[in-house]
This record gives structure tokens, C-alpha cells and sequence, in this order.
């Protein structure tokens, strides 16, 4: 994931090279259940967003989806779409301050052309929503431009 949040494990968030799965197993399940224990340890559970993912909502996003088994799409080196998947993006507060997000997370599913990402869009973003909304995030499903649809997700309120 883009913008680097110091040394550790980052989830993918589809904008980046393909991801080997099994090479990243240990290290995500380590963060998810770092992100579920941090929850149990803020808050009354593990159904509500810890503080630390209101700050970096994108991050978060792409742990849940990434942990949930969803594929992150990928570029290759000339920055094409060479997988189709999730890719989560915006939610910087715009400050640089590391304040919680203001601007909406979006979760899509892109692919190569030709892939059919199109087509399985909304079963897919639905599923999506449902692992999200599990996690406490409110996930609305929209139709943009050109008919393609989209997640937006945000805390809860």
C-alpha cells in the first residue's frame, strides 16, 4: 500500500505488484489478529473500528478484505490492471496530521480488460460489504460513471 506507514506488514490495496499469498500468510494473519486484540482491548469487542483504524481507514479496509481471503488486484510494471480484485482507495484526512479521515474510502474491483471485473463487480463488492460490515465499518454500494459500481466505506456513526 502506498504512503508507507513506517516499518511492518502492509496490506494490499490493489494498486500495487501482484502479491504472493502464501509468502504473505504468516505476516497478515499476525496484523489481523493484531487489529482484532486492539479492538478487544480499546473497546468493548471486536465489532467497532479501534482508534488507530479511524486514522488510517484505508489501511484497515484493505487488512479486513486482504485477511477475508478477498485477491487484491495488482499493476504490473508499466502500471496496467494484471489481476482483477480489490482495490481500496481515499480516506486521507488531507492534514497530514494523521487526524481521522475525512474523505470517503472507496473499495472497487478492477481487472485487466477483457477480464470481466465488470461483470462480477457486484457480487463481489457485495461480499466485500458484508466482511467490512462484520468489522463495524458502514459500507453503501453506488454506481458511478460508465455503470461501474463502488463501496464507500466509512465508521461507524
Amino acid at each position: 500500500m502506498a504512503g508507507g506507514h513506517g516499518e511492518g506488514f502492509e496490506p494490499a490495496d490493489g494498486d500495487g505488484p501482484p502479491t504472493d499469498p502464501q509468502a504473505r500468510a504468516a505476516e497478515l494473519r499476525t496484523a489481523y489478529e493484531g487489529l482484532l486484540q486492539i479492538r478487544r482491548l480499546l473497546g468493548d469487542g471486536t465489532d467497532a473500528p479501534a482508534p488507530w483504524e479511524l486514522r488510517a481507514v484505508p489501511r484497515a479496509v484493505a487488512l479486513v478484505l486482504e485477511a477475508a481471503g478477498f485477491p487484491p488486484s495488482a499493476l504490473d510494471s508499466g502500471g496496467r490492471r494484471s489481476r482483477t480484485g480489490y482495490r481500496v482507495a481515499g480516506g486521507t484526512d488531507g492534514s497530514g496530521t494523521g487526524g481521522p479521515a475525512r474523505a470517503p474510502v472507496t473499495v472497487t474491483w478492477p481487472g485487466p480488460a477483457g477480464s470481466g471485473a465488470a461483470e462480477e463487480e457486484r457480487e463481489r463488492l457485495t461480499a466485500c460489504a458484508a466482511e467490512l460490515e462484520r468489522h463495524g465499518w458502514e459500507c453503501l454500494l453506488y454506481r458511478g460513471p460508465r455503470g461501474r459500481r463502488f463501496l464507500e466505506v466509512e465508521p461507524p456513526r
